[in-house]
Protein backbone atom coordinates (compact mmCIF):
# COMPACT_ATOMS: atom_id res chain seq x y z
CA UNK A 1 0.00 0.00 0.00
CA UNK A 2 1.83 3.68 -1.07
CA UNK A 3 2.68 5.83 1.73
CA UNK A 4 -0.32 8.37 2.40
CA UNK A 5 0.75 12.21 1.89
CA UNK A 6 0.16 14.76 4.79
CA UNK A 7 -1.69 17.74 4.20
CA UNK A 8 -2.78 20.42 6.38
CA UNK A 9 -6.63 22.52 6.78
CA UNK A 10 -5.45 23.76 3.56
CA UNK A 11 -3.61 23.14 0.72
CA UNK A 12 -3.57 24.32 -2.81
CA UNK A 13 -5.00 22.85 -6.37
CA UNK A 14 -4.20 22.86 -9.95
CA UNK A 15 -6.22 21.93 -12.91
CA UNK A 16 -3.58 21.04 -15.39
CA UNK A 17 -1.37 23.90 -16.39
CA UNK A 18 -3.54 26.68 -16.98
CA UNK A 19 -4.91 27.33 -13.55
CA UNK A 20 -2.44 26.48 -10.95
CA UNK A 21 -2.13 27.51 -6.52
CA UNK A 22 -5.74 27.79 -6.41
CA UNK A 23 -6.54 28.13 -2.13
CA UNK A 24 -8.40 24.95 -1.06
CA UNK A 25 -9.94 23.99 2.50
CA UNK A 26 -9.47 20.68 3.37
CA UNK A 27 -12.49 20.04 4.99
CA UNK A 28 -12.90 16.46 7.46
CA UNK A 29 -16.33 17.30 8.10
CA UNK A 30 -17.45 17.17 4.05
CA UNK A 31 -17.96 14.26 2.29
CA UNK A 32 -17.59 15.64 -1.05
CA UNK A 33 -15.62 18.30 -2.75
CA UNK A 34 -16.82 21.46 -4.18
CA UNK A 35 -15.72 23.78 -6.72
CA UNK A 36 -16.74 27.26 -7.90
CA UNK A 37 -18.59 26.87 -10.90
CA UNK A 38 -20.35 29.55 -12.80
CA UNK A 39 -22.45 29.39 -16.13
CA UNK A 40 -23.92 26.01 -15.75
CA UNK A 41 -26.10 24.72 -17.75
CA UNK A 42 -27.31 21.38 -19.88
CA UNK A 43 -28.07 21.98 -23.46
CA UNK A 44 -30.23 20.14 -25.79
CA UNK A 45 -27.62 17.44 -26.75
CA UNK A 46 -27.85 17.00 -22.46
CA UNK A 47 -24.52 17.88 -21.85
CA UNK A 48 -23.34 19.97 -18.70
CA UNK A 49 -21.91 23.19 -19.81
CA UNK A 50 -19.88 25.49 -16.87
CA UNK A 51 -17.11 27.35 -16.31
CA UNK A 52 -14.33 27.25 -13.43
CA UNK A 53 -14.73 30.13 -10.64
CA UNK A 54 -16.10 33.29 -11.59
CA UNK A 55 -15.11 36.52 -13.23
CA UNK A 56 -14.07 38.23 -10.24
CA UNK A 57 -12.03 35.32 -9.86
CA UNK A 58 -8.05 35.56 -10.34
CA UNK A 59 -8.41 32.18 -11.11
CA UNK A 60 -11.44 32.88 -13.89
CA UNK A 61 -9.86 31.61 -17.84
CA UNK A 62 -13.34 31.80 -19.26
CA UNK A 63 -12.69 28.94 -20.55
CA UNK A 64 -15.96 26.64 -21.03
CA UNK A 65 -15.56 23.05 -20.15
CA UNK A 66 -18.14 20.72 -21.54
CA UNK A 67 -19.24 17.42 -19.87
CA UNK A 68 -20.83 14.29 -21.35
CA UNK A 69 -20.91 12.79 -17.99
CA UNK A 70 -22.53 13.74 -14.52
CA UNK A 71 -24.43 13.28 -12.22
CA UNK A 72 -26.63 15.23 -9.44
CA UNK A 73 -26.45 15.39 -5.54
CA UNK A 74 -28.35 16.86 -2.93
CA UNK A 75 -26.13 18.71 -0.50
CA UNK A 76 -26.71 20.13 2.50
CA UNK A 77 -25.49 23.96 3.43
CA UNK A 78 -23.57 24.80 6.14
CA UNK A 79 -26.92 26.97 6.99
CA UNK A 80 -28.50 23.57 6.85
CA UNK A 81 -30.73 23.74 3.45
CA UNK A 82 -30.73 21.25 1.15
CA UNK A 83 -29.64 22.10 -2.68
CA UNK A 84 -28.89 20.22 -5.90
CA UNK A 85 -25.46 20.09 -7.27
CA UNK A 86 -24.11 19.41 -10.82
CA UNK A 87 -21.17 16.98 -9.93
CA UNK A 88 -18.24 16.15 -12.34
CA UNK A 89 -14.87 14.40 -12.53
CA UNK A 90 -11.72 16.51 -13.13
CA UNK A 91 -8.07 15.97 -12.92
CA UNK A 92 -6.60 17.97 -10.26
CA UNK A 93 -2.88 17.89 -8.78
CA UNK A 94 -3.03 18.24 -4.88
CA UNK A 95 0.53 18.19 -2.92
CA UNK A 96 2.11 16.68 -6.08
CA UNK A 97 -0.37 14.03 -6.34
CA UNK A 98 -2.51 14.33 -9.66
CA UNK A 99 -5.48 12.57 -9.68
CA UNK A 100 -9.36 12.65 -10.38
CA UNK A 101 -11.84 13.81 -8.09
CA UNK A 102 -15.44 14.46 -8.03
CA UNK A 103 -16.76 18.32 -7.63
CA UNK A 104 -19.89 19.13 -7.11
CA UNK A 105 -20.19 22.39 -8.95
CA UNK A 106 -21.32 25.65 -6.66
CA UNK A 107 -21.23 29.30 -6.46
CA UNK A 108 -18.43 29.84 -4.06
CA UNK A 109 -18.21 33.50 -4.44
CA UNK A 110 -19.08 34.41 -0.65
CA UNK A 111 -16.41 31.56 0.81
CA UNK A 112 -13.20 32.13 1.70
CA UNK A 113 -11.81 29.45 -0.63
CA UNK A 114 -13.00 28.97 -4.17
CA UNK A 115 -12.56 25.18 -3.81
CA UNK A 116 -13.29 22.55 -0.60
CA UNK A 117 -11.57 19.33 -0.61
CA UNK A 118 -13.71 16.93 0.99
CA UNK A 119 -13.29 13.08 2.72
CA UNK A 120 -14.03 11.27 -0.72
CA UNK A 121 -11.19 12.76 -2.10
CA UNK A 122 -8.99 12.68 0.78
CA UNK A 123 -9.47 9.46 2.08
CA UNK A 124 -6.64 6.59 1.45
CA UNK A 125 -4.35 8.74 -0.22
CA UNK A 126 -3.63 11.74 2.50
CA UNK A 127 -3.60 12.31 6.16
CA UNK A 128 -4.35 15.61 7.72
CA UNK A 129 -2.39 17.50 10.52
CA UNK A 130 -4.46 20.46 11.05
CA UNK A 131 -1.46 22.05 12.77
CA UNK A 132 0.34 22.64 9.36
CA UNK A 133 1.11 26.08 9.04
CA UNK A 134 -1.25 27.64 6.09
CA UNK A 135 -0.28 27.09 2.35
CA UNK A 136 -2.47 29.74 1.23
CA UNK A 137 -2.79 33.35 2.31
CA UNK A 138 -6.90 34.10 2.41
CA UNK A 139 -7.36 37.10 4.40
CA UNK A 140 -10.47 36.47 6.15
CA UNK A 141 -10.87 39.82 7.53
CA UNK A 142 -10.92 41.59 3.95
CA UNK A 143 -13.92 39.19 3.11
CA UNK A 144 -15.98 40.39 5.61
CA UNK A 145 -15.10 43.89 4.87
CA UNK A 146 -16.22 43.54 1.64
CA UNK A 147 -19.42 42.07 2.69
CA UNK A 148 -20.15 44.77 5.46
CA UNK A 149 -19.33 46.62 2.13
CA UNK A 150 -21.69 45.48 0.19
CA UNK A 151 -24.31 45.53 3.69
CA UNK A 152 -23.71 49.08 3.68
CA UNK A 153 -24.53 50.02 0.19
CA UNK A 154 -27.84 49.43 0.82
CA UNK A 155 -28.69 47.07 3.73
CA UNK A 156 -32.67 46.01 2.66
CA UNK A 157 -31.26 44.43 -0.64
CA UNK A 158 -28.24 42.91 0.86
CA UNK A 159 -30.79 41.05 3.43
CA UNK A 160 -33.02 39.67 0.77
CA UNK A 161 -29.86 38.96 -1.60
CA UNK A 162 -27.56 37.41 1.42
CA UNK A 163 -30.26 36.23 4.62
CA UNK A 164 -33.43 35.29 2.83
CA UNK A 165 -31.74 33.74 -0.32
CA UNK A 166 -29.09 32.21 2.40
CA UNK A 167 -25.46 32.80 1.54
CA UNK A 168 -24.05 31.59 -1.41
Amino acid sequence: MPQKSIIGRDTLVDFGDKIIGVPAKVDTGADGSAVWATDIFVDRSHKLHFKLFGKESQFYTGEEIIAEEYSVSLTKSASGDVVMKYRVELPVTIEGKQLTTTFGLSDRSTHNYPILIGLRTLKGIFVVDVSREAKTSIDKKKKSLHLNEQMRKNPYKFYKEQYLNGSK
